[in-house]
């Protein structure tokens, strides 16, 4: 039987609910994500590092896990917050329940949350620093008062790969590499690799912390900085590499790839309040007007003002005018602030992996 936990956030309040997964105290950043499906994507996206997570669909765990849906080797955020957890899921791929994925991997969740009166917190207030226990509330809120915030860390030093490694795929089906493509690991998605390897690359993915001379010297066709968790100011080490990159490699940048190249070319960023992270955020392309619906997770954004020069913004989000993508008009160089391997998400800016490729082909001639 499930234990009766809390949900203390740094302002003080307490929600009471029932625990499930691992028995243990979960801290970090509380946000929430406007998923209806893909919490087992969700729990194991690098970028929710240092991240409690509320989700708002009020139905959680009802497919199961199972083998195929992860996007990295383990669970990456610091909790799960939900209305309802199901014990008893009901699909065919599934071999274990959320629970156990969650137990195994000493992970603590808490269900019976009002998951709607938190979010319509933080999007008052603003993301803040949360706590999932057992124990007592005031205790638990003096351990969060002591914690060190969460925009204080660099986490992408806990998801980088440690070593770099080729991408390999069992399917039989894929073409034959055509182009060496790098991947830095700032956080990555498996299906980041997964797109890119449909598309004839061998892909190699290195640590996050790689000299730009150590990436040139494999001879890349071209490099995708990859999305990852916490504050690109903080991350002196890949904005100097990525500098040192633009202009001699075709580039694409993905949500905090994108931060960094930004930042590598003089622009700068910012902490939203609450956040994009969901599946269905609206992005228009300024280039032919169209609009994406977009799946989301970040917590920073690049501003718009005193852009460097060459550097132009190629889409912007409907919902509150933020910068989704970026452009130079020398380089071969393009970014986007949101998710085009989706996982979870629409698929319909997979096309931007093709944009990518057709840069890499004109740079080579």
């Amino acid at each position: 039987m499930h234990k009766a936990a809390y949900l203390v956030l740094e302002d003080g309040s307490v929600h009471e609910g029932v625990g499930f997964g691992a028995e243990q105290d979960g801290i970090g950043e509380v946000v929430f994500n406007t998923s209806m499906t893909g919490y087992q994507e969700i729990l194991t996206d690098p970028s929710y590092a240092g991240q409690l997570v509320t989700l708002t669909y009020p139905l959680v765990g009802n497919y199961g896990i199972n083998a195929e849906d992860s996007e990295s080797a383990r669970i990456r955020v610091g909790g799960m917050i939900v209305r309802e957890h199901c014990e008893l899921p009901s699909h065919g791929r599934s071999d274990r329940t959320l629970h156990q994925f969650l137990d195994g991997q000493g992970i603590p969740g808490i269900s019976e949350i009002d998951t709607r009166a938190v979010t319509r917190r933080l999007r008052s207030q603003g993301v803040m620093m949360g706590i999932i226990t057992s124990g007592a509330p005031d205790a638990a809120l003096k351990r969060l008062q002591d914690a060190t915030p969460y925009g204080d860390l660099d986490h992408v030093s806990t998801v980088s790969t440690a070593e770099q490694y080729d991408w390999n795929s069992s399917d039989d089906d894929l073409p034959d590499a055509k182009h060496r493509i790098l991947v830095t690991d700032c956080g990555l998605k498996y299906n980041i690799l997964r797109q890119l390897r449909r598309r004839g690359c061998r892909v190699t993915v290195v640590p996050a912390a790689t000299p730009a001379e150590e990436l040139l010297a494999m001879n890349p066709s071209g490099i995708l900085l990859s999305p990852g968790p916490g504050d690109p100011k903080l991350l002196g080490y890949a904005v100097d590499s990525a500098r040192q990159l633009l202009g001699r490699v075709p580039v694409m940048g993905i949500c905090l790839g994108h931060q960094i190249v930004a930042r590598a070319l003089g622009a700068e960023t910012f902490k939203l309040k609450f956040g994009h992270r969901g599946g269905n955020h609206p992005v228009k392309d300024l280039a032919g007007s169209r609009v994406y619906i977009t799946a989301q997770n970040h917590g920073y954004a690049v501003s718009s003002e005193n852009l460097p020069s060459g550097l132009e913004v190629s889409h912007i989000n409907l919902n509150d005018q933020t910068v989704e993508g970026l452009r130079h008009k020398d380089m071969p160089l393009f970014t986007i602030q949101y998710h085009s391997e989706a996982s979870p998400g629409p698929r319909d800016n997979e096309y931007l992996f093709d944009q990518f490729i057709d840069m890499v082909e004109d740079f080579r001639g």
